[in-house]
């Protein structure tokens, strides 16, 4: 009998309640079963994390790198890329942990409650990952609305469209997919994201090569600030950026997908995403380091294309790599999206009746659409959101992604003093507070600079 057939009994508390069937945890709510349905194997929590991680923000690992160097750079990615995957391993062990006990946890905030108690704690929790759950969503319609406009700019220069209209587009797009009724639904969607996230770093690296290579290359300078201040600065801006690139927030309702027994699941599906992210972080950070040095743009496709002098690379390449982006940001915007549509179900589906049943499918209709159209309209109200979403990463992502998981694994399965997993774990902690203090102060910082650039309704993106 396979994994997914087992008959062994498990439970799930909810909010003080268990429940208990035969063969798989009994859903005790309709957040759980029509949102958070468990029917998904390893890979596919792998195809959710991949997406959940490897976006394009990866298209900022030169610009990182321009704030440590070759040596610093590397094994900052390699470091933080490590500290990740423990944390994300030591999470699924305390999930493991819990469901081997008979309690088994679809939502962080009912894990925290479960082994923290209900108190700051657990409502922290719920404002850091709704925090960062809908600034994402906002920034996926942003960037995405960016994508189209750039398009649009190449091929109708001068034209009469404004950001906001390719804004109104990318949302109509998500409320007709954030119909789909499931995170397990979302399984092709996702493999095609991490299809779309391998070929769009790959087109970036070659085109880094190409562009180094050409007779307009710039020339390649690697070297840092000019004093310990500025470059003290910049290391931590750079470490911040790369802890934001490996955060998702999300690990436990990914892990909620799996088909019980999830017992194992979880490390092999996070085998799979960190093959894919190494694969694409390595690849962009090197060549795009390679090919501008410490003057490269924040996003590396704008260094392929300046504003001023020749593109370095074909257009179609440039074309092809934007195209890549656009589709796999409304895979991420849906994936993010997926914790927003269960609170918003778990309050108002009926469990005894279908999810296809009228009774469930208008309101969900309804809420969905509801939600979306707030997310766009913030995106087109505030192009400026990058620097928002900045903020809200390095204060949400440290705590949710390097600090909870080894804390929840101090005080269940690794709660001996003496253990050495135990101190590492407290370390990490410390370090990963100190890095989401400064990240915090450093993206505080930026906006504060860009101020004087925010307008609202803006017809651009400020960087």
């Amino acid at each position: 009998m396979g994994e997914e057939g087992s008959h062994n009994s498990y439970s799930v508390a909810v909010h003080g309640s268990t429940l208990e069937v035969p063969g798989r945890v009994a859903p005790a709510d309709a957040g759980a079963a029509f949102v958070l349905e468990s029917k998904g194997s390893w890979w596919h929590a792998g195809f959710h994390l991949t997406t959940a991680i490897v976006g394009p923000t990866i298209l900022t690992l030169p610009y990182a790198f321009r704030g440590l160097g070759w040596c610093l750079g590397l094994a900052s990615l390699t470091v933080v890329g490590a500290v990740t995957f423990y944390a994300y391993t030591l999470m699924s062990k305390v999930l493991d942990h819990c469901e081997k006990q008979g309690r088994r946890h679809i939502r962080f905030r009912e894990l925290t409650a479960d082994l923290l108690g209900s108190g700051w704690i657990f409502y922290l929790v719920v404002f850091f990952q709704s925090a960062v759950n809908t600034g994402i969503t906002i920034g996926c319609i942003l960037l995405s609305g960016q994508c189209l406009k750039t398009m649009y700019s190449n091929l109708s220069p001068g034209g009469p469209l404004r950001l906001y209209h390719f804004i109104i587009m990318v949302t109509v797009v998500l409320i007709l997919l954030s119909q789909i009724p499931s995170f397990h639904s979302l399984r092709h969607i996702n493999l095609a994201s991490v299809i779309l996230s391998l070929a769009y770093s790959g087109l970036v690296t070659g085109g880094c090569i190409y562009a180094g290579y050409s007779k307009n290359a710039p020339e390649k300078d690697y070297s840092l600030g000019s004093s310990n201040v500025q470059r003290t600065y910049e290391a931590f801006t750079s470490i911040s950026i790369l802890a934001s690139l490996y955060g998702n927030g999300i690990l436990p309702e990914i892990q909620a997908t799996l088909a019980p027994p999830a017992t194992g699941k979880m490390v092999k599906g996070l085998t799979l995403c960190y093959t894919v992210a190494f694969f694409s972080f390595y690849s962009t950070a090197v060549s795009g380091y390679w090919a501008f040095g410490n003057i490269v743009n924040s996003n590396v496709l704008n260094s392929l294309s300046p504003d001023t002098g020749p593109s370095l690379v074909p257009t179609w390449l440039l074309a092809l790599g934007v195209i890549c982006v656009l589709l796999q940001l409304f895979a991420i915007g849906l994936v993010y999206a997926q914790v927003a549509y269960e609170i918003l179900e778990k309050n108002t589906a009926d469990i005894k009746q279908s999810k296809f049943s009228k009774r469930n499918l208008v309101p969900r209709l309804i809420l969905r659409t509801i939600y979306m159209v707030l997310c766009g309209f913030m995106a087109a109200m505030l192009p400026f959101f990058g620097d928002i979403v900045a903020v809200v990463g390095a204060i949400g992502f440290i705590p949710l992604d390097f600090i909870l998981p080894m804390l929840l694994y101090n005080i269940t399965i690794g709660a001996s003093k003496r253990s050495a997993v135990h101190w590492l774990n407290i370390f990490i902690m410390i370090v990963f507070t100190g890095v989401g203090m400064m990240g915090a102060f450093a993206s505080i910082r930026k906006m504060v600079l860009d101020a004087h650039h925010f307008k609202l309704f803006s017809n651009d993106v400020v960087n």
